[in-house]
């Protein structure tokens, strides 16, 4: 990736730039909670949702965006968190990719940007949210990752677990960042990715928390533990 200057004006917005256009506003409508589908707007297919219940004092919940690993589901991105949710007050939404994995893997941005972009937008109409988390799992966190760098002024935390690499095509403020990959990972070996991409995003100004695990192509629980208590500390 590079810290060149993004794209300026309407040539920086759109999906093709992997730009999310929704913003932050006071809900409109009182959304559901509990293990709920979450509709996007957009004609895409609902994403599932756990939204606990409010908190005293009406305090509102970070939104963490969670997406499966390639070949998956919605459900294995909503359970990389789910057991944590309530006693942190994290609205989880987890996205269905378009097709196998994320569209930047099959060939760059596009209709996977814009059924995120809906249901943030979604979240947003339904329930009150301070702060937005992108993570995922495998190829969901090399596109949490690139979706995250090119959305700073939107989000501001990224969880990275096992990710294989980080390819935004722009650039937009600077989330800090927690990554996670286990020392004998086969399938996204770790000298050839998060060994090498974290000390460059270092070197470009991120915040950049970095922990290695004994294990393979996995999220353990205490990395789930240590990543929520980074996100939420």
């Amino acid at each position: 990736m590079s810290d060149s200057a993004p794209p300026t004006g309407a040539s920086a917005q759109g999906p093709r730039h992997g730009r999310l256009t929704t913003r932050a506003h006071p809900p409109v409508v009182s959304g559901p909670t509990g293990l709920v589908p979450l509709p996007g707007g957009d004609g895409g297919r609902p994403a599932m949702a756990y939204v606990p219940e409010p908190a005293a004092g009406g305090a509102a919940y970070r939104l963490v965006v969670l997406l499966h690993g390639a070949g998956g589901v919605a459900r294995q991105g909503l359970d990389l968190l789910l057991s944590m949710a309530d006693a942190q007050h994290l609205l989880l939404v987890a996205p269905q990719s378009s097709e196998a994995s994320w569209d930047l893997i099959a060939g760059g941005f596009g209709v996977d940007v814009q059924h995120v972009d809906a249901l943030v937008a979604s979240a947003f109409d339904g329930y009150p949210v301070s702060g937005v988390t992108l993570g995922g799992f495998s190829d969901g966190a090399s596109y949490a990752l690139s979706l995250g760098l090119a959305n700073g002024d939107l989000v501001d935390a990224v969880l990275a677990f096992s990710p294989g690499f980080a390819a935004p095509p722009l650039v937009r403020g600077r989330p800090r960042i927690f990554v996670s990959h286990g020392v004998d990972d086969r399938v996204l070996p770790i000298d050839v990715c998060s060994r090498r991409f974290v000390p460059h995003l270092r070197g470009l100004g991120y915040d950049v928390t970095y922990e290695e695990f004994p294990g393979g192509h996995d999220v353990p629980d205490p990395i789930r533990a240590s990543a929520v208590e980074w996100l939420t500390g």
